[in-house]
């Protein structure tokens, strides 16, 4: 019965650090993933933008709605561009912090 107690509590040790690596892990990669469609995205709707599109926005800050399919699997966030001066600005930028953080370009127009 004591050589049971005593692997039991081996393996309970080596395990549960194990798992929560495991667990960071997890969130750290649905971090990176969120972060890289976005920033597919992000580039995408830039270089329309750049095109040409940007003629139709109003000087200041304004929500964006993104025509890529893939919008819709991102967590709750805001794509938004600000035009001023010369300066077209897009971003997303999610409302949970652990979701890959705000993504930014910015392109000077000619």
């Amino acid at each position: 019965m004591t050589e049971l107690v005593v692997a039991l509590s081996i393996v309970a040790i080596v395990l549960l650090p194990l798992s929560l690596s495991v667990m960071i892990e997890q969130r750290l990669l649905l971090s990176e993933r969120c972060r890289a469609v976005a920033m597919t995205i992000v580039d995408g709707e830039m270089e329309v933008l750049k095109a040409g599109a940007w003629r139709e926005l109003e000087p200041g800050t304004h929500s964006y709605v993104p025509q890529a399919a893939s919008a819709g699997t991102l967590p709750k966030g805001a794509f938004t561009t600000t035009l001023t001066n010369g300066v077209l600005r897009l971003e997303w930028i999610p409302q949970q912090h652990h979701r890959g953080g705000p993504v930014l370009r910015e392109v000077t127009l000619p």
